[in-house]
């Protein structure tokens, strides 16, 4: 597996979303999870990407006990911020420094370790300023708990006063081919304060693979149900703009998902795409999208079947209320 760097943080190239193992995709399998975690790290897919809130806590767990003895073969992050009770109720947005310290406390006792590599603010609190919550995790940092630090979902002006309390490593949002917003602001500015790109949701959250060709394809529990890209009419363009895709991919003579995550690697060396995995063989199938050369000309077929604003529908019901 090749490497990259999130500012001073190198990482696979490839990392691995592991929110689907728990919640919100349908049904989940543990035992299954743990072979899937297992197999990254022997393909040096190490780069690992978690989150208190995902089950919620079990995720943490997870991710703890598959790394246990492996701990030195793991750039391992996880978030706090998206605060939730142990029934899987909601709480809010939570970024007061005594939050901040006690989730630390927390994640760093489920996942079993002594330190996190890159601890995110999950999302912003618009109730409590940057500069506290950063401050607090600046305060992480000088204890040894955390390493790097790191925003998700955050806006150009938050990032940059963020920065200026203590150095951001990488900021990450949802991007891919049908997500392409973080090409307006956020990527020339993370770019020009030296903070590296975490890219969420590379494959549209299984949409772009071409496996979903209808709704029905989807668990009654999957929360991608009230995804309004997946839903009415939105559902039957995006399924055309996949159309496309799929027969890029062809020509090329590799799937759909790894030609969506080449497009997202092609994008910079700074920008590192984390697409969730399930199961060994779509990790394999995703892990060697990393060796995929795209030409030039590549990217302009690519760009030409689905330019910026292609996608029908928003990311999010309601952007203003949904915490995930």
């Amino acid at each position: 597996m090749k490497h990259r760097k999130l500012g001073s943080l190198e990482v696979s190239a490839i990392g691995l979303g592991c929110m689907g193992m728990s919640e919100f995709y349908g049904s989940h399998d543990d035992a299954q999870s743990f072979a899937t975690l297992q197999r990254a790290l022997d393909l040096g897919v190490s780069f690992l990407d978690t989150a208190d809130m995902y089950g919620p806590f079990t995720n943490e767990q997870l991710v703890g006990r598959a790394i246990r003895g492996r701990r030195d073969e793991v750039v391992l992050a996880t978030k706090f911020g998206n605060e939730r009770n142990a029934d899987g109720s909601w709480v809010g947005i939570n970024g007061r420094p005594e939050y901040v310290r006690a989730a630390c406390d927390a994640s760093l006792k489920r996942l079993g370790v002594d330190h996190i590599d890159l601890y995110y603010q999950h999302r912003v609190d618009a109730k409590t300023p940057i500069e506290d919550t950063v401050g607090a995790m600046a305060e992480l940092v000088r204890a040894g708990k955390v390493r790097h630090l790191g925003l998700s979902e955050a806006a150009p002006k938050t990032i940059r006063r963020a920065h200026a309390v203590h150095r951001i490593t990488a900021l990450q949002t949802e991007y891919s081919l049908w997500s392409r917003d973080p090409e307006d602001e956020i990527l020339p500015t993370v770019r020009d304060l030296g903070i590296g790109f975490v890219a969420y949701s590379p494959i549209g959250r299984g949409f772009l693979s071409g496996r979903i060709k209808s709704v029905d394809d989807l668990e009654p529990n999957d929360y991608r149900r009230q995804n309004p890209r997946f839903q009415g009419d939105n559902f039957q363009r995006n399924l055309d703009l996949v159309t496309r895709i799929e027969e890029l991919a062809r020509e090329k003579r590799v799937t759909p998902a790894q030609l969506a995550i080449a497009w997202v690697l092609a994008r910079g060396e700074d920008i590192v795409p984390i697409p969730g995995s399930r199961r060994i063989p779509h990790l394999e199938e995703n892990a060697a999208a990393a060796d995929i050369e795209l030409t030039p000309s590549d990217l302009a077929l690519i760009n030409d079947a689905a330019p910026a604003g292609a996608a029908e529908g928003d990311r999010y019901p309601d952007m203003s209320r949904v915490n995930l």
